[in-house]
């Protein structure tokens, strides 16, 4: 069911439609905006003479760059579990046959 979100950017509020749970819209629509101020606020001490539309493709910049950043941590950690798991696993049945194999040897005592 489409609800109704509005956020407050460059003074103005937008509404836009979202199919997903609202308070999750609401916080990524806040993420937004605290990426937009921290543009603005970055800028103000440079310039003034930054456009909103400049202030909204760095901030979409940023956003992207954190985003890739985070899906190459999260390869990189799953690699790495998978590289554990598997040397655990090894492990684990390596023990196992040692075990199996003092059983037999027991048995032919």
């Amino acid at each position: 069911m489409e609800q109704l979100v509005t956020i407050e950017l460059f003074g103005q509020p937008y509404t836009f439609k979202t199919e997903s749970d609202v308070s999750k819209a609401e916080e990524v629509a806040e993420y937004l905006v605290e990426e937009v101020t921290k543009i603005e606020t970055q800028h103000s001490k440079i310039s003034s003479n930054v456009t909103k539309l400049t202030t909204l493709i760095l901030a979409a910049l940023n956003i992207a760059n954190e985003n890739i950043e985070l899906k190459k941590t999260q390869s990189d950690l799953l690699k790495d579990i998978s590289k554990r798991s598997t040397n655990l696993i090894r492990a684990i049945d390596a023990a196992a046959n040692i075990e199996s194999l003092k059983q037999v040897d027991t048995r032919n005592i």
